[in-house]
């Protein structure tokens, strides 16, 4: 995992496709031995949330090319390898497991990350029939340790349809239904990030169940 966060940290200072085509046989390398960790937790993730079972490495995981079209910052490459292990893969708009090492800004996130506006109200309807399970969810002592609270933007008001005097209306404010956690860059040089990983997508798996479950 060492080589893989210093091959990253030089990518940074090097965000150009002349350094890049000088060590694309580095980048091979650094790149599969991501899909050998991403293996690893697609198998360990199942046996907890068989919902993944079936996906392979191919299904999860990110090309390093960036797309520029529609962006000010024209450098090519990614300067992070990710994943997103979801039921149906990483295109699908499921809540599942992402992983994402990134120098200084490594982090475990799962859930789903700007829905459309019709999956949207699926989980909105799913929360506001079912606070309670929700709630009991969001507030596990070791959720909230984790995870503290949904991340992401909400609405200023009441989302269209629901009434503002619902009494949990500022959990369906959101319009992502994130959670997320960093990982220092030690315990990824430590080779402790799959430890780490495997404890914290365990203790959001109920998260991602729920949220599927309106879907």
């Amino acid at each position: 995992m060492k080589d893989i966060l210093y091959f990253l940290r030089q990518l940074c200072v090097n965000n150009n496709r002349e350094w890049f085509d000088a060590n694309r046989s580095i980048y091979k390398k650094r790149k599969d031995e991501f899909e050998i960790i991403i293996a690893g937790l697609i198998s360990k993730i199942a046996e907890f949330d068989p919902s993944i079972a079936h996906l392979e490495v191919k299904d999860c995981t990110y090309r390093i090319n960036r797309d520029t079209r529609f962006s000010n910052d024209k450098t090519p490459y990614k300067n992070h390898f990710g994943a997103f292990i979801a039921p149906g893969g990483k295109k699908a708009c499921t809540g599942g497991y992402y992983f994402h090492i990134e120098p200084d800004s490594s982090l475990i996130a799962g859930g789903i990350y700007m829905p459309p506006s019709d999956v949207l109200l699926k989980l909105r309807t799913m929360i506001y029939e079912n606070p309670k399970e929700f709630i009991s969810i969001i507030e596990k002592p070791e959720f909230v340790r984790l995870f503290g609270e949904i991340d992401g933007e909400k609405l200023i008001a009441a989302p269209r349809g629901f009434s503002k005097t619902f009494e949990h209306i500022d959990l369906l404010k959101y319009k992502s239904y994130t959670v997320m956690s960093k990982i220092s860059d030690e315990s990824i040089e430590n080779d402790d990030v799959i430890a780490i990983a495997l404890e914290r997508f365990r203790i959001m798996r109920d998260y991602n169940i729920f949220l599927n479950k309106a879907l």
